[in-house]
Parts: C-alpha cells; sequence; structure tokens
C-alpha cells in the first residue's frame, strides 16, 4: 500500500472518531434538554393546581427556574395546602414519565430559610410525608425540587469501535478496486429514502409522505397535522398536555394559539373515524391522548 493510502486512512479514520464523539455529546444533550422540559411543565402544572385549590386560578405563574443539572426552583407568591403538594407533585411527574428519587424543599422567599420539606420515598413507602398538617405563616414560598442523582448519564464512549474502524477502513481500501458501475433503474428506486411509516390500530400512518390510511380510506395530510398525529402515535396510551403538545408541534412558528390546537384535534378525529379501533380522548383542562385497542 502506498504512503499516500495510509496518509488517507489515519486522516479519515481519525475525522470518523471525532465525528462520532461529538454524536454522542450532542445526543446526551439533546436527552439533558428533554428531561428539563419535562421537569417544567410538572412544576407549573403542580403550581397551577396549588393556586387553584386556594381560589387563585388568575395569577400569574412565575418561570421555573434551572439551578443546576438537578436542582429547579419556582415561586409561589401566595400560601398553599402544603398537604395537597405530595400527591400533585407526584402525579404530575408521572404524567411527564418522570421517576427519579427527589427531595422537596419549601423555602421562604426573602431569607431563603427551609420550612417544610420531605424525600419522594416517604411518599412513595406509605402515602405519608414529615410536616402534614402544619400552619404556614408566610406568603411567599420558593418551591424547590432536587434530584438524587444526575438525571441523564453521559454515554460511556464505545472505544471497542476504533479498532473495527480502522481494520474495515485499512480493508476497504486495500481491496477496493477502480471500477465503473453502471446502476439500474431498480437500484435508483431502492435506494431512495424509506418512509416514515407507523402502524396503529386497522391505521398506517406515513410521515415521511404525509398521508394516513384510515380503515380502506386514504387522507393526504398538511404539516401541521402530519406532526401533531406523528406526537400521538409516538405516544399512544399517553396524558399529553396542552401545553406540551403546543410546545412540540407549533413552537416553530414562534408563537402557539390554544384554539389551533382543539381545530386540528377535531380534523385528526375526522380522519380517524373510520378507524373504530381509534381514538383521541379529551381530559379537559389537561390535554389529549390517543387510545389504540
Amino acid at each position: 500500500m502506498t504512503k499516500s493510502k495510509w496518509i488517507f486512512i489515519i486522516l479519515f479514520f481519525s475525522l470518523s472518531m471525532l465525528s462520532f464523539d461529538r454524536l454522542i455529546d450532542i445526543t446526551d444533550a439533546s436527552k439533558n434538554s428533554h428531561f428539563s422540559e419535562k421537569v417544567n411543565l410538572a412544576l407549573r402544572r403542580t403550581a397551577h393546581h396549588l393556586l387553584k385549590a386556594s381560589g387563585d386560578s388568575t395569577s400569574q405563574i412565575e418561570p421555573v427556574k434551572m439551578l443546576d443539572e438537578r436542582s429547579f426552583k419556582i415561586r409561589l407568591e401566595r400560601n398553599f395546602t402544603y398537604d395537597l403538594l405530595p400527591k400533585l407533585l407526584e402525579e404530575s411527574f408521572k404524567i411527564h414519565q418522570i421517576d427519579n428519587v427527589y427531595d422537596v424543599s419549601v423555602l421562604d422567599c426573602n431569607d431563603g430559610e427551609l420550612t417544610l420539606g420531605y424525600n419522594s420515598f416517604d411518599f412513595k413507602k406509605d402515602k405519608n410525608v414529615p410536616c402534614i398538617g402544619r400552619q404556614q405563616d408566610k406568603t411567599c414560598y420558593d418551591l424547590q425540587i432536587t434530584f438524587a442523582k444526575k438525571p441523564i448519564q453521559n454515554s460511556p464512549k464505545p472505544m471497542w469501535l476504533i479498532p473495527l474502524w480502522g481494520l474495515f477502513i485499512t480493508g476497504f481500501i486495500f481491496w477496493n478496486r477502480k471500477a465503473t458501475q453502471v446502476k439500474t433503474e431498480s437500484e435508483i428506486i431502492n435506494q431512495k429514502e424509506v418512509s416514515e411509516s407507523i402502524s396503529f390500530g386497522n391505521s398506517n400512518f406515513d410521515f415521511t409522505n404525509q398521508t394516513l390510511f384510515s380503515g380502506n380510506v386514504q387522507h393526504n395530510l398538511t404539516y401541521r397535522e402530519a406532526k401533531l398525529l406523528r406526537l400521538f402515535v409516538n405516544n399512544q396510551n399517553q396524558l399529553l398536555e396542552r401545553d406540551f403538545i403546543l410546545k412540540s408541534v407549533w413552537e416553530d412558528e414562534g408563537i402557539t394559539v390554544g384554539r389551533s390546537l382543539d381545530v386540528f384535534v377535531s380534523r385528526l378525529r375526522k380522519m380517524l373515524s373510520s378507524d373504530s379501533t381509534v381514538q383521541i380522548v379529551t381530559l379537559h383542562g389537561v390535554g389529549y391522548k390517543l387510545v389504540s385497542l
């Protein structure tokens, strides 16, 4: 093998490993970002129901602050019923599929002093936590959640791939012969991108071509209809909150309108009406769930 080919192998191998390592880092960052989004939604839901139970259904809920990769905080500008907190918080985390162990701290807004708190293990063990029934004498509290360990662990770097990649590239260059290959029409067709096709109930959804086959009826979907249906199909039999759906489907427009979601769900229901094994269920005031029998 010539010197130039060896140089090519080394350069190609080095760039491949750098790209692979970068891809792993990007994937880890994406997972951490998705976790923080779910925690954000869960805490906002909890704050909403706590304020509502205290007779406040109009005040604006403060943004959730991410203190670090394990800690999140949301402010409540009035007294709330502490006894409702454990069940509401656990319920919110369950909706968003968060099962990490966590500490709950209720802090005084003015001096950060811990007034109430517990660990989620106490509630999961016997549905009871410390400080239940105690009176609150402040009007402003910070609800802080700290997870016991880093939610998303960095993916281990598969170093065993290094020699495997080296052998593959070396063997490919060594045995490669220069030749002109004429591709037949069938070969070109086979190389086209495979459509993302998903089956559910008696329906089939092709996201790439934005086509839905419901029963024996074919429907051509708009981009937004296809994006919404894919979110439902990928989360079958799971309750999706309105805020989460709007953020997932309409966020790229820079603005979300709640009424748009209702209109699009109505359109999908009509398209799926010929498939009796599938329905989109509404949980008023919370969100939607695609049920597939």
